[in-house]
């Protein structure tokens, strides 16, 4: 019997929450998601830079976690899909929210916004993982939803 001598890398993949399930908040609509997103922006921040972040879910719209996807300059960021969909793998997620802000006010989704909504959602139902919402996040405490504007 031959023996492998090929040096092969590990893969492991780990989401370990602390939390119990019960203490989970839900999202039960835009309003939810958006005091969730809002809660981890950093308000020096917000202003100056576009970031992208994701909410993951359980099949009860309890979060199981949230998590920076990316973080730019002022006019965008660069949001890798597998990069989402390799955090909602771990977690186990049936579902997902993600959000970005833009330092300018401006609420209305830019044409690559809606590029990325569609892609995501694309890539979401290949893998039975649903886009619940997409929210644009501004300095000043508003957002628009994708959802909420029939964009899902």
């Amino acid at each position: 019997m031959k023996t492998l001598q090929t040096n092969i890398a590990e893969v492991s993949l780990i989401y370990k929450s602390k939390v119990k399930a019960s203490d989970r908040p839900k999202v039960t609509c835009s309003k939810d998601a958006f005091n969730l997103f809002n809660e981890t922006w950093n308000p020096d921040t917000i202003e100056h830079v576009e970031e992208f972040k994701l909410l993951l879910m359980n099949r009860a719209n309890s979060v199981l976690g949230i998590m920076n996807v990316s973080k730019g300059g002022i006019s965008g960021t660069v949001t890798d899909i597998r990069i989402i969909f390799q955090a909602a793998i771990k977690a186990n997620a049936s579902g997902i929210l993600v959000g970005h802000c833009h330092p300018s006010g401006n609420l209305n989704p830019s044409e690559s916004d809606t590029r990325l909504t569609q892609k995501i959602k694309e890539a979401g139902n290949l893998m039975d993982i649903q886009l619940l919402d997409h929210l644009i996040l501004s300095p000043e405490g508003d957002y628009y939803s994708f959802a909420d504007n029939g964009l899902l």
